[in-house]
């Protein structure tokens, strides 16, 4: 699902983000990736969803390759991945039901099907009786999991997150954890950047390790401990 191939990226003034990075992640795998603040994890996360792009190597999304990809079809790379940010990136002023909406308007899914689908993503985090409200007057667990609702509402093939469980409590952080792992469970591919080591390792999944934007380990799941 996911290949990078000696990817770098140089920011200006000389900041190296990433130092020729090559990994692979399987489709349906579910990994994290770890490291001081600054390693790169979130940097990785955005070349993904080309929101940044590589100052040289190769990725591949799903057999594609993004150097290849023209800006016309970036949105429909988009549409294929989940995104879930730490900071929850709701619409304050709109209610849960339309933070969840908004991909399939974009997609232009037909009404009827966006309503099934919205609830299902909502009954899926908990949320369903929560739609009618708006996001502020929410918990933090509570916005996060509309986020997540949002992520995954157009059934995206790929789902990644950005340190999505940095401002909750360790419960919390379990909880969304577990749900990421039911995702993977029917077929998504998962990627978290997280610096939550003792959560990590009780997800008993693969660890990939960065430091200074250089890959320094790779753990698999079995050898997490």
């Amino acid at each position: 699902m996911i290949r990078f191939e000696q990817v770098s990226k140089r920011y200006p003034g000389g900041h190296e983000a990433l130092v020729q990075l090559s990994f692979e992640l399987a489709d349906g795998e579910m990994a994290f990736v770890t490291g001081h603040s600054g390693a790169g994890k979130s940097t990785l996360l955005k070349l993904i969803a080309l929101l940044e792009r590589p100052s040289q190597g190769e990725i591949v999304i799903d057999g594609q390759r993004l150097s290849r990809l023209h800006r016309r079809n970036i949105p429909k790379l988009r549409r294929g991945i989940g995104m879930v940010f730490q900071d929850h990136h709701l619409l304050m002023d709109r209610s849960v039901y339309a933070n969840v909406e908004l991909p399939l308007l974009i997609g232009a899914v037909p009404p009827a099907e966006r309503a099934r689908r919205v609830r299902a993503a909502l009954e899926k985090v908990g949320l369903l009786d929560y739609e009618r409200q708006l996001p502020g007057s929410l918990s933090a667990g509570e916005q996060q999991r509309v986020g997540i609702a949002r992520a995954i509402v157009a059934r995206p093939a790929l789902l990644i997150a950005d340190e999505p469980t940095g401002n909750l409590d360790p419960q919390l952080a379990v909880e969304i954890m577990q749900l990421f792992a039911e995702f993977q469970d029917v077929g998504t591919t998962v990627l978290i950047a997280s610096h939550d080591l003792p959560l990590i390792k009780r997800m008993k999944r693969r660890v990939v390790v960065l430091d200074h934007g250089r890959l320094i380990a790779d753990v698999a799941a079995a050898e997490v401990q």
